[in-house]
């Protein structure tokens, strides 16, 4: 049975509000007058945001919400947005949701037909993609890597091989690494972006290929919290041949010649009407002749 969707008069609001990730500056005078006015703030750390609160003078009671507790605690704090409370939910620093828990009462609160309200301001992810100077068309966010295995090793892929720019979060332990694996995957001479500590005191953009940045680490442990942008993989020179070779295997493992032909132009970067000439020109059944 679908769930209903729509939202339901006389129940509360769900404010998703992104606090400052580092500079105190970064907050607006919505959020402060929003965490004034909902009955209580969802907090990862009460201890943490209770520091941000005392400086606004926000004397909203505060309640712990994160990953180990998010579960048992959903149903209950769904059924209180049902009632008609509002209630904020924050992070540690920045927008909640990206990288941070959340999600899954956001999700809960939406089906219950509960408002869910943004209240927008910092984040480290696109105050870094700002600041890189590579193309911002189209990225992908990645989050944090695994760190270790065939989905980290999958997601290493996809970034090396990717026609867009691509953002991650990572850890300083874990940067060179990163960078390292990159670079024995082929993308050693893509540009790359170092960010790191995003708005604080400290704060650095240093831009360069993965391998340049890469060396400059392995010198230099870096501190702090870092946001790792990597360039758009350049568009590969296909030939006919290999535009026919790749049409041919597609279509004969079933593919349609309409599938094959943009599965065929995504891949190389070719032309629609090129690929599907050739996908035209070859049945499933003689693919493998």
């Amino acid at each position: 049975m679908e769930s209903d969707m729509t939202e339901r008069p006389g129940t509360g609001t769900l404010y998703v509000v992104s606090t400052p990730i580092g500079n105190m500056g970064d907050f607006s005078f919505r959020a402060v007058d929003v965490l004034r006015s909902v009955s209580t703030i969802l907090a990862e750390d009460t201890r943490h945001t209770r520091h941000l609160l005392d400086r606004y003078e926000i004397a909203t009671p505060l309640q712990s919400y994160h990953e180990h507790n998010e579960a048992k605690m959903t149903p209950g704090l769904v059924a209180r947005l049902a009632a008609g409370e509002s209630l904020a939910l924050v992070s540690d620093a920045g927008t909640p949701l990206l990288s941070d828990p959340g999600g899954r009462l956001v999700r809960a609160a939406t089906e219950a037909g509960v408002t869910v309200s943004p209240i927008p301001g910092a984040s480290a992810m696109l105050a870094a993609l700002v600041a890189s100077g590579l193309e911002l068309d189209r990225f992908t966010f990645f989050g944090f890597l695994t760190r270790s295995g065939p989905d980290r090793r999958a997601t290493l892929d996809e970034i090396t091989t990717s026609r867009h720019t691509a953002v991650l979060y990572e850890s300083p332990n874990r940067l060179v690494d990163t960078l390292a694996e990159l670079e024995q995957r082929g993308a050693g001479e893509r540009a790359a972006v170092v960010a790191r500590e995003m708005t604080k005191q400290f704060e650095e953009v240093r831009r360069g290929t993965v391998r340049a940045l890469r060396t400059y680490y392995e010198d230099r442990q870096p501190r702090g919290e870092i946001v790792l942008i990597i360039g758009a993989a350049p568009a590969i020179a296909a030939s006919e041949a290999d535009v026919r070779e790749r049409v041919i295997a597609l279509r004969a493992a079933g593919a349609s010649a309409r599938d094959a032909a943009a599965a065929v132009a995504a891949e190389l970067g070719v032309s629609k009407k090129l690929a599907y000439r050739f996908a035209q020109d070859v049945s499933p059944e003689g693919a493998g002749e």
